[in-house]
Protein backbone atom coordinates (compact mmCIF):
# COMPACT_ATOMS: atom_id res chain seq x y z
CA UNK A 1 0.00 0.00 0.00
CA UNK A 2 3.11 2.20 0.83
CA UNK A 3 4.53 1.88 -2.44
CA UNK A 4 1.23 2.05 -4.45
CA UNK A 5 0.53 5.62 -2.41
CA UNK A 6 4.08 6.74 -3.40
CA UNK A 7 3.64 5.88 -6.59
CA UNK A 8 0.64 7.96 -7.43
CA UNK A 9 2.26 10.91 -5.18
CA UNK A 10 5.26 10.96 -7.55
CA UNK A 11 3.46 10.55 -10.79
CA UNK A 12 1.32 13.04 -9.68
CA UNK A 13 4.36 15.41 -8.70
CA UNK A 14 6.58 15.09 -11.78
CA UNK A 15 3.24 16.48 -13.77
CA UNK A 16 2.93 19.42 -11.71
CA UNK A 17 7.04 20.07 -12.05
CA UNK A 18 6.61 19.38 -15.93
CA UNK A 19 3.76 21.55 -16.23
CA UNK A 20 5.50 24.45 -14.29
CA UNK A 21 8.34 24.02 -16.41
CA UNK A 22 6.72 24.65 -19.51
CA UNK A 23 6.30 28.95 -18.60
CA UNK A 24 9.12 30.52 -20.26
CA UNK A 25 11.63 31.34 -17.63
CA UNK A 26 11.30 35.43 -18.24
CA UNK A 27 7.48 35.09 -16.98
CA UNK A 28 8.14 32.75 -13.76
CA UNK A 29 7.55 34.80 -10.69
CA UNK A 30 9.69 34.43 -7.34
CA UNK A 31 9.02 32.56 -4.62
CA UNK A 32 7.71 35.68 -2.99
CA UNK A 33 5.70 36.73 -5.28
CA UNK A 34 3.98 33.85 -5.28
CA UNK A 35 3.70 33.25 -1.07
CA UNK A 36 2.55 36.77 -1.58
CA UNK A 37 -0.23 35.82 -3.79
CA UNK A 38 -1.32 33.12 -1.35
CA UNK A 39 -2.19 35.65 1.77
CA UNK A 40 -4.07 37.67 -0.72
CA UNK A 41 -7.52 37.81 -1.34
CA UNK A 42 -8.42 39.90 -4.00
CA UNK A 43 -5.88 38.22 -7.18
CA UNK A 44 -7.99 40.10 -9.97
CA UNK A 45 -7.04 43.85 -11.10
CA UNK A 46 -4.30 45.31 -10.06
CA UNK A 47 -2.66 41.85 -8.19
CA UNK A 48 -2.07 39.85 -11.61
CA UNK A 49 -1.28 43.24 -13.34
CA UNK A 50 1.97 44.48 -11.48
CA UNK A 51 3.67 41.16 -13.81
CA UNK A 52 2.69 42.01 -16.94
CA UNK A 53 3.65 44.56 -18.79
CA UNK A 54 1.94 48.01 -20.45
CA UNK A 55 1.46 46.89 -23.85
CA UNK A 56 -0.13 42.57 -22.17
CA UNK A 57 -2.56 44.51 -19.95
CA UNK A 58 -3.90 46.70 -22.86
CA UNK A 59 -4.27 43.70 -24.51
CA UNK A 60 -5.68 41.23 -22.07
CA UNK A 61 -7.95 43.97 -20.82
CA UNK A 62 -9.49 43.89 -24.18
CA UNK A 63 -12.48 41.26 -24.95
CA UNK A 64 -13.61 38.59 -27.67
CA UNK A 65 -15.02 40.54 -30.27
CA UNK A 66 -12.25 43.82 -29.98
CA UNK A 67 -10.07 41.64 -30.26
CA UNK A 68 -10.71 39.69 -33.24
CA UNK A 69 -11.94 43.03 -34.99
CA UNK A 70 -8.59 44.28 -33.60
CA UNK A 71 -6.81 41.73 -35.84
CA UNK A 72 -8.97 41.74 -38.71
CA UNK A 73 -8.23 45.70 -39.43
CA UNK A 74 -4.62 45.42 -38.81
CA UNK A 75 -4.03 46.78 -35.51
CA UNK A 76 -2.87 43.85 -33.82
CA UNK A 77 -1.21 40.94 -35.05
CA UNK A 78 -2.30 37.48 -34.03
CA UNK A 79 0.89 36.93 -32.45
CA UNK A 80 0.97 40.05 -30.22
CA UNK A 81 -2.18 38.29 -28.99
CA UNK A 82 -0.98 35.44 -28.16
CA UNK A 83 1.81 36.57 -26.65
CA UNK A 84 0.06 38.41 -24.07
CA UNK A 85 -2.69 35.85 -23.51
CA UNK A 86 0.22 32.99 -22.89
CA UNK A 87 1.99 35.74 -20.30
CA UNK A 88 -1.27 36.35 -18.56
CA UNK A 89 -2.07 32.61 -18.54
CA UNK A 90 1.51 31.35 -17.05
CA UNK A 91 1.33 34.20 -14.12
CA UNK A 92 -2.11 33.44 -13.28
CA UNK A 93 -1.78 29.67 -13.11
CA UNK A 94 1.71 30.43 -10.97
CA UNK A 95 -0.67 32.52 -8.38
CA UNK A 96 -3.87 30.81 -9.28
CA UNK A 97 -3.03 27.07 -9.81
CA UNK A 98 -5.94 27.04 -13.05
CA UNK A 99 -4.06 25.10 -15.76
CA UNK A 100 -3.33 21.45 -16.31
CA UNK A 101 -2.00 21.48 -19.60
CA UNK A 102 0.47 24.76 -21.06
CA UNK A 103 1.29 24.41 -24.50
CA UNK A 104 2.44 27.98 -25.27
CA UNK A 105 5.21 26.72 -28.02
CA UNK A 106 2.35 25.60 -30.35
CA UNK A 107 0.14 28.79 -29.68
CA UNK A 108 3.12 31.26 -30.50
CA UNK A 109 3.89 29.03 -33.75
CA UNK A 110 -0.01 28.54 -34.87
CA UNK A 111 -0.50 32.90 -34.43
CA UNK A 112 3.08 32.82 -36.26
CA UNK A 113 1.09 31.26 -38.99
CA UNK A 114 -2.04 33.12 -38.51
CA UNK A 115 -0.06 36.59 -38.76
CA UNK A 116 1.49 34.96 -42.62
CA UNK A 117 -2.05 34.18 -43.99
CA UNK A 118 -2.80 37.61 -43.22
CA UNK A 119 0.00 39.09 -44.74
CA UNK A 120 -0.29 37.25 -47.85
CA UNK A 121 -3.85 37.46 -48.20
CA UNK A 122 -5.32 40.44 -46.63
CA UNK A 123 -7.67 38.25 -45.09
CA UNK A 124 -8.54 36.59 -41.91
CA UNK A 125 -8.97 32.53 -42.64
CA UNK A 126 -12.03 32.65 -39.98
CA UNK A 127 -14.52 34.44 -37.51
CA UNK A 128 -12.00 33.51 -34.48
CA UNK A 129 -8.62 34.17 -36.52
CA UNK A 130 -5.98 34.59 -33.71
CA UNK A 131 -8.28 34.59 -30.39
CA UNK A 132 -7.13 33.12 -27.83
CA UNK A 133 -9.50 29.82 -26.43
CA UNK A 134 -8.82 28.07 -23.44
CA UNK A 135 -10.05 24.48 -23.35
CA UNK A 136 -12.03 22.70 -19.78
CA UNK A 137 -8.90 19.11 -19.33
CA UNK A 138 -11.97 17.20 -21.02
CA UNK A 139 -11.65 18.49 -24.30
CA UNK A 140 -8.53 16.35 -26.44
CA UNK A 141 -5.87 18.29 -28.10
CA UNK A 142 -3.48 16.09 -30.39
CA UNK A 143 -0.05 15.78 -28.69
CA UNK A 144 -1.08 16.34 -24.98
CA UNK A 145 -2.76 14.58 -21.59
CA UNK A 146 -6.29 14.72 -21.08
CA UNK A 147 -6.40 13.37 -17.48
CA UNK A 148 -9.21 15.12 -16.11
CA UNK A 149 -8.07 15.03 -12.98
CA UNK A 150 -6.99 11.93 -12.54
CA UNK A 151 -3.28 10.78 -11.82
CA UNK A 152 -4.27 7.40 -13.75
CA UNK A 153 -4.48 9.65 -16.97
CA UNK A 154 -1.55 11.28 -17.20
CA UNK A 155 0.25 10.39 -20.27
CA UNK A 156 -2.45 9.28 -21.81
CA UNK A 157 -6.26 10.63 -22.25
CA UNK A 158 -9.39 9.92 -20.38
CA UNK A 159 -11.60 8.19 -22.44
CA UNK A 160 -9.02 6.49 -25.25
CA UNK A 161 -9.45 2.78 -25.00
CA UNK A 162 -7.68 2.28 -27.33
CA UNK A 163 -3.85 2.80 -26.00
CA UNK A 164 -1.87 2.97 -29.35
CA UNK A 165 -4.24 6.09 -29.52
CA UNK A 166 -2.87 8.17 -26.37
CA UNK A 167 -2.49 11.55 -27.37
CA UNK A 168 -3.55 11.00 -31.33
CA UNK A 169 -7.27 12.27 -30.64
CA UNK A 170 -8.39 15.60 -31.38
CA UNK A 171 -12.25 16.42 -29.80
CA UNK A 172 -14.31 17.37 -32.39
CA UNK A 173 -14.83 20.95 -31.07
CA UNK A 174 -11.15 21.37 -30.94
CA UNK A 175 -10.79 20.66 -34.53
CA UNK A 176 -13.89 23.20 -35.23
CA UNK A 177 -12.22 25.72 -33.04
CA UNK A 178 -8.67 25.63 -35.50
CA UNK A 179 -10.32 25.81 -38.64
CA UNK A 180 -12.29 29.24 -37.45
CA UNK A 181 -8.77 30.53 -36.63
CA UNK A 182 -8.42 30.24 -32.75
CA UNK A 183 -5.14 29.86 -31.35
CA UNK A 184 -5.23 27.42 -28.31
CA UNK A 185 -2.57 27.42 -25.91
CA UNK A 186 -3.59 25.77 -22.28
CA UNK A 187 -6.31 23.49 -21.01
CA UNK A 188 -7.59 24.49 -17.36
CA UNK A 189 -8.16 22.75 -14.57
CA UNK A 190 -10.63 20.47 -12.68
CA UNK A 191 -12.14 18.63 -9.99
CA UNK A 192 -11.30 14.76 -9.92
CA UNK A 193 -14.04 12.60 -11.21
CA UNK A 194 -15.97 15.95 -12.66
CA UNK A 195 -18.54 15.45 -10.59
CA UNK A 196 -17.61 18.20 -7.96
CA UNK A 197 -18.71 22.13 -7.74
CA UNK A 198 -15.01 22.64 -6.24
CA UNK A 199 -11.78 22.50 -8.34
CA UNK A 200 -9.95 19.52 -6.32
CA UNK A 201 -7.46 17.17 -7.62
CA UNK A 202 -4.39 15.35 -6.22
CA UNK A 203 -2.38 16.46 -9.88
CA UNK A 204 -2.56 19.90 -8.61
CA UNK A 205 -4.44 20.15 -5.43
CA UNK A 206 -6.95 23.05 -5.15
CA UNK A 207 -7.95 26.19 -7.42
CA UNK A 208 -9.60 29.14 -5.11
CA UNK A 209 -11.44 32.22 -6.18
CA UNK A 210 -9.52 34.73 -7.77
CA UNK A 211 -12.16 37.91 -6.67
CA UNK A 212 -11.73 36.16 -2.93
CA UNK A 213 -9.86 33.60 -1.92
CA UNK A 214 -11.41 32.61 0.73
CA UNK A 215 -14.07 31.06 -1.64
CA UNK A 216 -14.23 28.04 -4.76
CA UNK A 217 -13.74 28.81 -8.14
CA UNK A 218 -16.10 26.54 -8.50
CA UNK A 219 -16.68 23.44 -10.89
CA UNK A 220 -16.05 21.91 -13.04
CA UNK A 221 -15.22 23.99 -15.24
CA UNK A 222 -13.41 26.02 -12.52
CA UNK A 223 -9.78 26.57 -14.17
CA UNK A 224 -11.80 28.14 -17.05
CA UNK A 225 -13.50 30.24 -14.70
CA UNK A 226 -10.75 31.51 -12.31
CA UNK A 227 -8.36 31.87 -15.72
CA UNK A 228 -11.21 34.14 -17.36
CA UNK A 229 -11.25 36.04 -13.61
CA UNK A 230 -7.78 36.55 -14.45
CA UNK A 231 -7.87 37.91 -17.83
CA UNK A 232 -5.52 34.94 -18.90
CA UNK A 233 -8.67 34.03 -21.49
CA UNK A 234 -11.88 36.02 -22.68
CA UNK A 235 -13.28 32.77 -24.24
CA UNK A 236 -13.24 29.23 -23.26
CA UNK A 237 -14.79 25.90 -23.48
CA UNK A 238 -16.41 24.07 -21.13
CA UNK A 239 -18.92 20.88 -19.81
CA UNK A 240 -22.25 21.25 -17.75
CA UNK A 241 -24.29 18.26 -16.64
CA UNK A 242 -25.45 19.49 -13.71
CA UNK A 243 -23.83 23.28 -13.45
CA UNK A 244 -20.33 23.08 -14.35
CA UNK A 245 -20.14 26.24 -16.50
CA UNK A 246 -22.96 27.97 -14.91
CA UNK A 247 -21.66 27.62 -11.01
CA UNK A 248 -18.17 28.84 -12.62
CA UNK A 249 -19.07 31.35 -14.25
CA UNK A 250 -21.20 32.98 -12.32
CA UNK A 251 -18.78 32.40 -8.97
CA UNK A 252 -16.26 34.25 -11.04
CA UNK A 253 -18.00 36.93 -11.98
CA UNK A 254 -17.89 36.03 -15.95
CA UNK A 255 -21.09 34.86 -18.32
CA UNK A 256 -21.38 31.56 -19.77
CA UNK A 257 -24.09 29.17 -21.45
CA UNK A 258 -24.96 25.84 -21.00
CA UNK A 259 -27.13 24.85 -24.42
CA UNK A 260 -28.85 21.99 -24.61
CA UNK A 261 -27.19 19.35 -24.70
CA UNK A 262 -26.94 17.84 -28.98
CA UNK A 263 -26.64 21.43 -29.73
CA UNK A 264 -22.78 21.36 -29.89
CA UNK A 265 -20.65 18.10 -30.02
CA UNK A 266 -19.74 15.97 -27.51
CA UNK A 267 -17.78 13.87 -29.52
CA UNK A 268 -14.59 12.16 -28.68
CA UNK A 269 -14.95 14.48 -25.22
CA UNK A 270 -13.45 12.67 -22.33
CA UNK A 271 -16.34 12.13 -19.59
CA UNK A 272 -16.36 10.12 -16.70
CA UNK A 273 -19.63 8.24 -17.45
CA UNK A 274 -19.55 7.42 -20.96
CA UNK A 275 -22.42 5.74 -22.47
CA UNK A 276 -24.96 7.76 -20.09
CA UNK A 277 -26.92 9.54 -22.64
CA UNK A 278 -30.22 9.73 -20.66
CA UNK A 279 -29.43 13.14 -19.67
CA UNK A 280 -26.15 13.82 -21.67
CA UNK A 281 -23.52 16.74 -20.32
CA UNK A 282 -23.72 19.97 -22.99
CA UNK A 283 -20.62 21.74 -24.39
CA UNK A 284 -20.66 25.43 -23.00
CA UNK A 285 -18.74 28.06 -22.99
CA UNK A 286 -17.92 31.36 -20.83
CA UNK A 287 -16.42 34.56 -21.48
CA UNK A 288 -15.64 37.71 -20.40
CA UNK A 289 -18.15 39.39 -22.23
CA UNK A 290 -21.92 38.79 -23.14
CA UNK A 291 -20.95 39.29 -26.96
CA UNK A 292 -18.01 36.71 -26.34
CA UNK A 293 -20.75 34.11 -25.94
CA UNK A 294 -22.61 35.24 -28.98
CA UNK A 295 -19.25 34.89 -31.30
CA UNK A 296 -18.45 31.35 -30.32
CA UNK A 297 -22.12 30.04 -30.63
CA UNK A 298 -22.39 31.63 -34.52
CA UNK A 299 -19.08 30.56 -35.05
CA UNK A 300 -18.86 27.37 -34.00
CA UNK A 301 -22.29 26.33 -35.52
CA UNK A 302 -20.73 28.01 -39.03
CA UNK A 303 -19.22 24.89 -39.24
CA UNK A 304 -22.62 22.54 -39.28
CA UNK A 305 -21.23 20.08 -36.55
CA UNK A 306 -24.20 17.67 -37.44
CA UNK A 307 -22.28 16.66 -40.45
CA UNK A 308 -19.23 15.25 -38.81
CA UNK A 309 -21.68 13.97 -35.26
CA UNK A 310 -25.02 12.73 -35.97
CA UNK A 311 -25.46 13.43 -32.22
CA UNK A 312 -25.78 16.98 -33.15
CA UNK A 313 -29.15 18.14 -34.28
CA UNK A 314 -28.78 20.36 -37.46
CA UNK A 315 -30.05 23.75 -36.50
CA UNK A 316 -27.76 26.61 -37.89
CA UNK A 317 -27.31 29.49 -36.26
CA UNK A 318 -30.54 31.70 -36.12
CA UNK A 319 -29.64 35.09 -36.34
CA UNK A 320 -33.79 35.75 -37.10
CA UNK A 321 -34.04 34.77 -33.49
CA UNK A 322 -31.84 37.27 -31.85
CA UNK A 323 -33.21 39.95 -34.32
CA UNK A 324 -36.64 39.68 -33.14
CA UNK A 325 -35.74 39.90 -29.80
CA UNK A 326 -33.38 42.34 -29.74
CA UNK A 327 -35.61 44.73 -32.15
CA UNK A 328 -38.10 45.07 -29.59
CA UNK A 329 -35.70 46.82 -27.18
CA UNK A 330 -33.00 49.46 -27.24
CA UNK A 331 -29.20 48.90 -26.93
CA UNK A 332 -29.87 50.15 -23.20
CA UNK A 333 -32.40 47.10 -22.51
CA UNK A 334 -35.44 49.71 -22.30
CA UNK A 335 -38.52 48.45 -24.52
CA UNK A 336 -38.81 49.78 -27.94
CA UNK A 337 -42.21 52.05 -27.87
CA UNK A 338 -44.95 50.10 -29.98
CA UNK A 339 -42.72 46.88 -29.25
CA UNK A 340 -43.78 44.08 -26.85
CA UNK A 341 -42.02 44.22 -23.98
CA UNK A 342 -40.20 41.18 -22.01
CA UNK A 343 -41.88 38.64 -19.49
CA UNK A 344 -39.68 37.54 -16.90
CA UNK A 345 -40.44 35.29 -14.34
CA UNK A 346 -38.21 35.50 -11.08
CA UNK A 347 -37.55 32.77 -8.71
CA UNK A 348 -36.68 33.96 -5.54
CA UNK A 349 -36.52 30.92 -3.67
CA UNK A 350 -36.68 27.41 -4.36
CA UNK A 351 -38.58 26.74 -1.44
CA UNK A 352 -35.70 24.40 -0.11
CA UNK A 353 -32.77 26.55 0.86
CA UNK A 354 -33.03 29.95 0.69
CA UNK A 355 -30.53 32.29 -1.00
CA UNK A 356 -27.90 33.99 0.76
CA UNK A 357 -28.59 38.25 1.35
CA UNK A 358 -26.04 39.10 -1.68
CA UNK A 359 -28.07 36.64 -4.00
CA UNK A 360 -31.53 38.22 -3.04
CA UNK A 361 -30.14 41.55 -3.71
CA UNK A 362 -28.84 40.33 -7.07
CA UNK A 363 -32.66 39.29 -7.82
CA UNK A 364 -33.59 42.69 -6.59
CA UNK A 365 -31.18 44.05 -8.75
CA UNK A 366 -32.17 42.37 -11.54
CA UNK A 367 -36.00 43.12 -11.42
CA UNK A 368 -35.50 46.94 -10.46
CA UNK A 369 -33.28 47.25 -13.53
CA UNK A 370 -35.96 45.40 -16.19
CA UNK A 371 -38.90 46.94 -14.74
CA UNK A 372 -37.07 50.79 -14.82
CA UNK A 373 -36.53 49.24 -18.33
CA UNK A 374 -39.84 48.64 -19.36
CA UNK A 375 -40.48 44.94 -18.98
CA UNK A 376 -42.85 42.84 -17.38
CA UNK A 377 -41.38 41.16 -14.00
CA UNK A 378 -44.09 37.96 -12.56
CA UNK A 379 -42.89 35.89 -9.77
CA UNK A 380 -41.92 31.95 -10.92
CA UNK A 381 -43.11 29.05 -8.65
CA UNK A 382 -43.11 26.03 -10.72
CA UNK A 383 -42.60 22.10 -9.94
CA UNK A 384 -40.22 21.50 -7.80
CA UNK A 385 -36.76 21.44 -8.07
CA UNK A 386 -35.88 19.23 -5.54
CA UNK A 387 -37.72 16.20 -7.06
CA UNK A 388 -36.07 16.94 -10.33
CA UNK A 389 -32.63 17.41 -8.91
CA UNK A 390 -33.51 13.97 -7.09
CA UNK A 391 -34.27 12.09 -10.60
CA UNK A 392 -31.44 13.94 -12.48
CA UNK A 393 -28.74 13.02 -9.58
CA UNK A 394 -29.99 9.12 -9.61
CA UNK A 395 -29.97 8.79 -13.17
CA UNK A 396 -26.24 10.32 -13.50
CA UNK A 397 -24.99 8.24 -10.83
CA UNK A 398 -26.66 4.62 -12.28
CA UNK A 399 -23.60 3.45 -12.89
CA UNK A 400 -22.81 3.28 -9.03
CA UNK A 401 -19.74 5.03 -9.70
CA UNK A 402 -18.10 1.99 -11.45
CA UNK A 403 -16.72 4.23 -13.86
CA UNK A 404 -15.10 6.35 -10.93
CA UNK A 405 -13.69 3.67 -9.00
CA UNK A 406 -11.69 2.12 -12.65
CA UNK A 407 -10.36 5.64 -13.36
CA UNK A 408 -9.24 5.58 -9.75
CA UNK A 409 -7.74 1.79 -9.57
CA UNK A 410 -5.41 3.01 -12.69
CA UNK A 411 -3.22 4.86 -10.36
CA UNK A 412 -4.31 3.49 -6.87
CA UNK A 413 -5.07 6.93 -6.01
CA UNK A 414 -8.00 7.60 -3.61
CA UNK A 415 -10.91 10.00 -3.69
CA UNK A 416 -9.87 13.12 -2.49
CA UNK A 417 -11.50 13.59 1.04
CA UNK A 418 -13.97 16.14 -0.25
CA UNK A 419 -16.09 13.32 -2.36
CA UNK A 420 -16.06 10.50 0.41
CA UNK A 421 -19.46 11.82 1.46
CA UNK A 422 -20.87 12.71 -2.08
CA UNK A 423 -22.30 9.41 -3.37
CA UNK A 424 -18.76 8.17 -5.00
CA UNK A 425 -18.61 5.15 -3.04
CA UNK A 426 -18.71 2.19 -5.24
CA UNK A 427 -21.77 0.32 -4.96
CA UNK A 428 -24.01 -1.80 -7.43
CA UNK A 429 -24.84 -0.17 -10.55
CA UNK A 430 -28.94 0.52 -10.71
CA UNK A 431 -31.41 -2.15 -12.08
CA UNK A 432 -32.40 -1.48 -15.71
CA UNK A 433 -36.39 -1.18 -14.55
CA UNK A 434 -35.19 1.47 -11.93
CA UNK A 435 -33.78 3.66 -14.44
CA UNK A 436 -36.13 3.12 -16.97
CA UNK A 437 -38.73 4.27 -14.29
CA UNK A 438 -36.58 7.32 -13.42
CA UNK A 439 -36.66 8.30 -17.31
CA UNK A 440 -40.02 8.06 -17.27
CA UNK A 441 -40.32 10.30 -14.20
CA UNK A 442 -38.33 12.83 -16.01
CA UNK A 443 -40.35 13.14 -18.88
CA UNK A 444 -43.33 13.10 -16.42
CA UNK A 445 -41.36 16.33 -14.96
CA UNK A 446 -40.23 18.05 -18.10
CA UNK A 447 -43.99 17.88 -19.30
CA UNK A 448 -45.44 19.56 -15.97
CA UNK A 449 -43.06 22.00 -15.94
CA UNK A 450 -43.54 22.97 -19.62
CA UNK A 451 -47.34 23.29 -18.62
CA UNK A 452 -46.57 25.20 -15.66
CA UNK A 453 -44.47 27.70 -18.52
CA UNK A 454 -47.17 27.74 -20.74
CA UNK A 455 -49.94 28.77 -18.09
CA UNK A 456 -48.09 32.12 -18.05
CA UNK A 457 -49.76 33.51 -20.83
CA UNK A 458 -53.19 32.97 -18.98
CA UNK A 459 -53.52 36.29 -17.66
CA UNK A 460 -52.34 38.58 -20.16
CA UNK A 461 -51.92 36.36 -23.81
CA UNK A 462 -48.31 36.71 -23.45
CA UNK A 463 -46.20 33.70 -22.37
CA UNK A 464 -43.21 34.53 -20.19
CA UNK A 465 -39.75 34.71 -22.04
CA UNK A 466 -37.52 33.51 -19.41
CA UNK A 467 -36.89 32.88 -15.99
CA UNK A 468 -34.52 34.93 -13.95
CA UNK A 469 -33.05 32.78 -10.86
CA UNK A 470 -30.08 31.69 -8.70
CA UNK A 471 -27.22 30.08 -9.74
CA UNK A 472 -27.10 28.53 -6.21
CA UNK A 473 -28.02 29.54 -2.15
CA UNK A 474 -24.74 31.69 -2.15
CA UNK A 475 -22.14 33.45 -3.70
CA UNK A 476 -18.56 31.55 -3.94
CA UNK A 477 -19.34 29.27 -1.88
CA UNK A 478 -16.59 28.58 1.13
CA UNK A 479 -14.86 25.64 0.25
CA UNK A 480 -16.62 22.51 1.61
CA UNK A 481 -19.90 24.46 2.17
CA UNK A 482 -21.87 24.32 -1.06
CA UNK A 483 -24.80 21.47 0.34
CA UNK A 484 -27.37 22.70 -2.36
CA UNK A 485 -27.16 22.26 -6.16
CA UNK A 486 -30.76 22.37 -7.50
CA UNK A 487 -30.52 25.61 -8.88
CA UNK A 488 -28.71 24.54 -11.80
CA UNK A 489 -29.06 20.81 -11.76
CA UNK A 490 -32.88 20.87 -12.11
CA UNK A 491 -32.46 22.77 -15.52
CA UNK A 492 -30.05 19.92 -16.53
CA UNK A 493 -33.06 16.91 -16.06
CA UNK A 494 -35.27 19.85 -18.53
CA UNK A 495 -32.60 20.20 -20.81
CA UNK A 496 -32.88 23.72 -21.07
CA UNK A 497 -30.77 26.54 -22.55
CA UNK A 498 -29.60 28.77 -20.05
CA UNK A 499 -27.02 31.88 -19.95
CA UNK A 500 -25.03 33.27 -16.62
CA UNK A 501 -24.33 36.76 -16.09
CA UNK A 502 -22.28 38.74 -13.77
CA UNK A 503 -24.34 40.82 -11.50
CA UNK A 504 -22.99 42.30 -8.54
CA UNK A 505 -20.10 41.90 -5.41
CA UNK A 506 -21.58 40.41 -2.06
CA UNK A 507 -21.09 43.81 -0.23
CA UNK A 508 -19.68 43.22 3.54
CA UNK A 509 -22.16 46.53 4.21
CA UNK A 510 -25.00 45.96 2.10
CA UNK A 511 -24.99 42.09 2.95
CA UNK A 512 -25.63 41.75 6.31
CA UNK A 513 -27.05 38.55 7.88
CA UNK A 514 -30.55 38.77 8.68
CA UNK A 515 -30.89 37.50 12.15
CA UNK A 516 -34.77 37.22 12.18
CA UNK A 517 -34.54 34.41 9.57
CA UNK A 518 -36.00 31.16 10.20
CA UNK A 519 -34.80 28.23 8.30
CA UNK A 520 -36.52 25.95 6.66
CA UNK A 521 -35.19 22.88 7.23
CA UNK A 522 -31.93 21.56 8.13
CA UNK A 523 -29.91 21.72 5.30
CA UNK A 524 -31.37 25.30 4.51
CA UNK A 525 -29.94 25.62 8.10
CA UNK A 526 -26.30 24.54 7.55
CA UNK A 527 -26.47 27.34 4.42
CA UNK A 528 -27.65 30.33 6.48
CA UNK A 529 -25.12 29.05 9.10
CA UNK A 530 -22.45 29.36 6.65
CA UNK A 531 -22.94 32.57 5.56
CA UNK A 532 -20.77 35.34 7.00
CA UNK A 533 -20.19 38.80 5.29
CA UNK A 534 -16.72 39.35 6.02
CA UNK A 535 -15.53 35.81 4.54
CA UNK A 536 -17.75 36.10 1.67
CA UNK A 537 -17.04 40.17 0.55
CA UNK A 538 -16.07 40.24 -2.65
CA UNK A 539 -17.30 37.38 -4.04
CA UNK A 540 -19.35 37.64 -7.57
CA UNK A 541 -22.79 37.09 -7.45
CA UNK A 542 -24.47 36.19 -10.95
CA UNK A 543 -27.45 34.91 -12.01
CA UNK A 544 -29.14 31.99 -14.62
CA UNK A 545 -31.60 33.46 -17.62
CA UNK A 546 -33.41 30.31 -18.32
CA UNK A 547 -35.05 29.61 -21.45
CA UNK A 548 -36.50 25.95 -23.58
CA UNK A 549 -34.93 23.53 -25.29
CA UNK A 550 -33.11 24.69 -27.61
CA UNK A 551 -33.11 28.24 -27.66
CA UNK A 552 -29.75 29.30 -27.44
CA UNK A 553 -30.30 32.05 -29.58
CA UNK A 554 -33.24 33.58 -27.61
CA UNK A 555 -31.72 33.10 -24.45
CA UNK A 556 -28.06 34.97 -25.47
CA UNK A 557 -30.41 37.89 -26.57
CA UNK A 558 -32.71 37.99 -23.39
CA UNK A 559 -29.49 38.41 -21.37
CA UNK A 560 -27.66 40.18 -23.33
CA UNK A 561 -30.70 43.06 -23.01
CA UNK A 562 -31.22 42.11 -19.25
CA UNK A 563 -27.61 42.95 -18.90
CA UNK A 564 -27.94 46.32 -20.77
CA UNK A 565 -30.84 47.11 -18.51
CA UNK A 566 -28.22 45.99 -15.13
CA UNK A 567 -26.12 48.79 -17.04
CA UNK A 568 -28.11 51.51 -17.72
CA UNK A 569 -29.07 51.46 -14.07
CA UNK A 570 -25.12 51.26 -12.78
CA UNK A 571 -23.97 53.91 -15.10
CA UNK A 572 -27.15 56.05 -13.69
CA UNK A 573 -25.44 55.78 -10.40
CA UNK A 574 -28.44 54.49 -9.35
CA UNK A 575 -27.99 52.44 -5.29
CA UNK A 576 -28.46 48.74 -5.29
CA UNK A 577 -31.27 48.25 -2.35
CA UNK A 578 -29.05 46.55 0.28
CA UNK A 579 -30.21 43.24 1.89
CA UNK A 580 -31.18 45.01 4.98
CA UNK A 581 -34.15 46.40 3.10
CA UNK A 582 -34.94 43.45 1.24
CA UNK A 583 -37.47 42.00 2.92
CA UNK A 584 -37.20 38.05 3.64
CA UNK A 585 -40.47 36.05 4.85
CA UNK A 586 -39.46 34.52 8.39
CA UNK A 587 -40.96 30.80 6.68
CA UNK A 588 -41.41 30.63 3.09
Amino acid sequence: MGSDTESWKAKAAAKRANTLAKIYPQWRLSPGDIERASTQRDLTGPFIQQFLDHGDISIVSMDSLPIVNAIKQGSLTSLQVATAFCKAAAVAHQIGNCLHEIFFDEALERAKELDEHYKKHGATIGPLHGLPVSLKDQFHVKGLDTTAGYVGYIGSNLGVKDPSRAHQVESQITAELRSLGAVLYCKTSVPQTLFYTETQNHIIGETLNPHNQNLTCGGSSGGEGALLALRGSTLGVGADIGGSVRIPAAYNGVFGIKPTPERFSCRDVATSNAGQTTYPMAVGFLSTSIDGIGLMLKSILSTQPWLQDPTVVPIPFRQDVVDEYLQRTNADGTAKQGQRPLKLGILWTDGVVHPHPPVTRSLHMVVDAVEKAGHKVIDWVPPSHEKATKIHLSIIRADGAGHVHRDLKLSGEPLIPALDNRGMNLRPPMDLLKFQDLASQGLDFEAQYSEYWNSTAKDDGQIVDAVIMPVAPHAANIPGKLYHIDYTEALNLLNYSVAVIPVTKVDKVQDPVNDDYRPLNKKDEKNWKAYDPETYHGGPVGVQIVARKFEEEKVWAIAKIVYAALQKVEDAGSNSQSASDVKIPARL
